[in-house]
């Protein structure tokens, strides 16, 4: 069975590292994050975070009950950065639209954790105060409560999901992601409007566009869609 976590008060009265840093849940998930973006997900061992921290291994487990945990932490600490610093006006499309461009942004900052930790759910400070936050925005912009939960999971999922998929592109390696971003002119905008009239008409919209985050297009069309869902419901 994993070890239990020790509560945050015995772990301030640890002795500092050799190197005098006092170790904290925060250090330990920005000191993380760091070395998925230089090493990527493959990278992030308890032995490697420990010798980055130069703290023994073991020590994290004062902290986390294992890595599977602390990638939940570092999922968690992404929302926190979209959550600080945004404010709600009482616009529930302003609201969600900003927040949700916050998040991609968090995300996409930090690609190979968001490859590792968007798909999943952490139950942490973070992930709750912005559920709470969203459901709260679509209640009482007058949405029922199935349709606040309908929107809410739309939101969520294609915020996290094209994040998701942004931030794996961007793990790419350098020269295959400039060779998928390239395809768009070296093969689609080269084939014949005989056989491909279609792509052949699009192909200069789409060399331009297919290297752009389809995000905030997604995200202005899923409130379309609840700005109707929210009209229909008040003149039933």
């Amino acid at each position: 069975m994993p070890k239990p976590v020790v509560p945050e008060g015995k772990r301030r009265r640890r002795r500092p590292t050799k190197s005098g840093t006092v170790l904290s849940e925060e250090l330990i998930v920005e000191t993380a994050l760091r070395m998925l973006r230089e090493h990527g997900s493959a990278g992030l061992t308890a032995r490697r975070l420990g010798l980055a921290l130069d703290a023994d291994p073991s020590t994290l487990y004062r902290y986390f009950r294992g890595m599977d945990d602390l990638t939940l932490a570092i999922g968690d600490a992404l929302i926190g950065q979209a959550l600080d610093g945004w404010r709600r006006t009482g616009d529930w499309r302003a609201d969600l639209r900003s927040f949700g461009l916050r998040v991609h942004a968090a995300y996409v900052e930090h690609p190979q954790a968001a490859v590792l930790t968007a798909s999943r759910v952490s139950g942490r400070s973070s992930e709750i105060t912005a559920d709470e936050a969203v459901l709260d925005v679509l209640r009482t912009a007058g949405f029922p409560l199935p349709e606040a939960v309908r929107v809410y999971h739309a939101f969520i999922d294609t915020t996290l999901g094209l994040a998701a998929l942004d931030a794996a592109s961007l793990a790419l390696p350098a020269d295959s992601l400039r060779s998928d971003e390239e395809m768009w002119r070296s093969t689609y905008a080269r084939l014949p409007a005989a056989t491909h009239p279609r792509i052949a008409e699009a192909a200069p919209l789409l060399a331009t566009r297919m290297v752009t985050s389809a995000y905030p297009t997604a995200l202005e069309m899923l409130l379309d869609s609840a700005q109707a869902r929210l009209d229909a419901c008040r003149e039933a």
